[in-house]
């Protein structure tokens, strides 16, 4: 059955934080051919994680719906480095750096996107080639006005922070990426609403139709506060096991798994408004919702089989720990590859000082996962733990 464009763009719209603009986007998909899509990402860092999943899954839909969708790696801009949302110079990347971690990413997208209806493309294809009056003449479709509306370089201004020349041209870049690959539509977090924004001034200038820019809200982390971030510790990486992937969203709130279900589920529009008002009205409990959304994506990443075996794992191991169906989670800075574990609990909040630690260690009160601690001169290497203290307090303590 034919998707019409109406209900197109109800699909789209889902998760949204703002669409520039909606009667242009139905224009075009009243068009009687594919959209071209494009996303770029900047290959910053070598592992995705399931914030960045949150732009791919958007351009899994419009895929599905039979546009083309284009997935840019800015291995030209990369190595400037995105000022958005800066206070500061950002270290450049070196050649090596963004060859390696772009290698990386064409690798782990495909674990969403249908490689064989994905184009991908590198804008040093251009940048590359570009002379340097071509850039000059790029420079002058913009005024420095304008880009000192940006409230990260209007701040750094004002603060007499430094602001290269270079940092000026990364919007004047991101927006040429847009002309040389024709987009009808942009997506991009909403951080970047000043560079989506750009490229429809640049195609402008360029006699191109104007792209659509939509904006996905930046996916919060596991703390439910902080935007994900393997520098902040509260980040589902998409390459790590199976077990690590289920049992970190089993630790999510209930507030934020339908968060995560609205960003990066599968299920249906339709699908997530009858979960909603079943957790609501108490017809579905929240622990099975949490247990369907933590089995999708770890299949997703992995396979039903390995999602179904560490699901029963986990139940089991649930059970046999009769563990609160919430628990409190702490990220806490490790200070090396070792950590003594009253330090770790004196950091934590679990006690008021390692002496309490080692106090309560002796007595037999600590567990680390399934282990009783017994040596007070006990260390644990860097990674994620969950603290049994007594017989009631929990705490799942994770490094950032």
């Amino acid at each position: 059955m034919m998707i019409t464009p109406q209900e197109q763009l109800e699909i789209i719209k889902r998760g949204a934080s703002e669409i520039i603009h909606e009667a242009e986007l139905l224009e075009k998909l009243r068009l009687n051919r594919p959209l071209r899509i494009k996303t770029g990402f900047d290959p910053t860092a070598p592992d995705i994680h399931l914030g960045h999943t949150v732009l791919i899954e958007k351009m899994r839909q419009f895929q599905e719906l039979g546009h083309e969708v284009t997935f840019l790696i800015g291995d030209f801009t990369g190595m400037i480095g995105d000022p958005s949302g800066k206070n500061e110079l950002r270290k450049p990347l070196t050649s090596q750096e963004v060859s390696h971690n772009a290698a990386t990413y064409r690798q782990q997208i495909f674990k969403i996107l249908d490689a064989d209806r994905t184009h991908v493309r590198f804008n040093s294809e251009w940048f590359s080639a570009m002379s340097a009056m071509e850039v000059v003449k790029l420079g002058a479709m913009q005024t420095v006005a304008r880009v000192l509306e940006r409230d990260d370089f209007k701040k750094r201004f004002e603060n007499h922070n430094d602001i290269t020349l270079l940092e000026f041209y990364y919007p004047l870049f991101q927006a040429y990426d847009s002309v040389q690959l024709r987009a009808d539509v942009e997506l991009g977090g909403s951080d970047q609403r000043f560079n989506l924004l750009m490229g429809r001034t640049i195609q402008r200038r360029c006699n191109q139709p104007e792209q659509v820019v939509i904006m996905m809200p930046l996916l919060e982390g596991l703390d439910g506060v902080n935007k994900m971030s393997k520098s902040l510790g509260n980040y589902i990486g998409i390459n790590e096991p199976a077990k690590e992937i289920y049992g970190k969203l089993m630790s999510t709130t209930d507030e934020l798994m339908l968060r995560y279900y609205e960003l990066l589920s599968h299920v249906s529009v339709q699908g997530l408004n009858e979960l909603k008002r079943g957790i609501a009205d108490g017809s579905v409990h929240p622990k099975k919702a949490k247990e369907d959304l933590a089995i999708e994506i770890t299949e997703r990443f992995h396979s039903m089989a390995e999602a179904m075996r560490v699901h029963e794992e986990f139940d089991l191991v649930f059970k046999s720990r009769q563990l609160p169906e919430e628990i409190e989670q702490r990220v806490i800075k490790w200070v090396s590859n070792y950590m003594w574990v009253p330090q770790i609990m004196k950091d934590a909040g679990l006690t008021a000082s390692t002496g309490e630690g080692m106090r309560l260690i002796k007595q037999g009160g600590v567990v680390v996962d399934d282990a009783k601690v017994t040596d007070p001169k006990a260390t644990l290497p860097q990674g994620q733990y969950l603290f049994k203290v007594g017989k009631r307090r929990f705490l799942r303590v994770r490094p950032s």
